[in-house]
């Protein structure tokens, strides 16, 4: 009889378990939700960046109130965060460097000029990146942005108009994929 505890047990962890988890993709778990400056933000979606056949990273989308509408999330006066696990060692200084300063001269056009400098400045935070490397990047508003690598602190970058603009490289007009874009919108 001690059998019917046993699989109650086990029919519990499995009832349970997936809320530990939001959702995985090419082998990154990321959790349902963090926690930020004593918020809460919600596993908005993920998505997986390609560059022709090699998977770079993937990145998750935490937000205070999720949606759909990248207007919605770029513009919302609250705390974001953006995960990026990276999957290779081919995501070298320069590229990344390259692939920062096209996103968001691609995506912020018109304010480029004033954003440059912060964006070499947020750039030069990163080395090589390596398989198993993760980037936070953690927007609090009146804040900056603060970027973390492998859990360590970087720096931060200050500006309303700079958070604006790094979201605008996943969800803008041009982001680096529409499938990376639409999976950080959850669709």
């Amino acid at each position: 009889m001690r059998r019917v505890p046993v699989i109650v047990a086990m029919l519990a962890a499995l009832v349970v378990a997936p809320a530990l988890y939001a959702a995985s993709l090419a082998g990154v778990t990321m959790p349902d939700e963090v926690t930020v400056s004593g918020k809460t933000l919600k596993l908005n979606g993920m998505g997986l960046r390609k560059k022709f056949i090699i998977k770079v990273y993937v990145a998750g989308l935490y937000v205070e109130q999720p949606s759909h509408d990248a207007t919605e999330i770029v513009d919302a006066d609250e705390i974001k965060r953006i995960d990026m696990h990276f999957l290779t060692n081919k995501a070298t200084k320069k590229k990344m460097d390259a692939a920062w300063m096209e996103g968001f001269e691609k995506n912020s056009p018109q304010d480029f000029g004033q954003l440059k400098a912060r964006v070499e400045t947020f750039a030069g935070l990163f080395p090589d990146m390596k398989d198993g490397d993760v980037i936070e990047l953690t927007i609090i508003p009146g804040e900056g942005t603060t970027a973390a690598l492998n859990g360590e602190v970087k720096g931060t970058i200050e500006g309303a108009d700079f958070a604006k603009a790094l979201l605008k490289v996943w969800l803008g007009h041009e982001p680096p994929s529409e499938g990376l874009k639409e999976g950080l919108l959850g669709r």
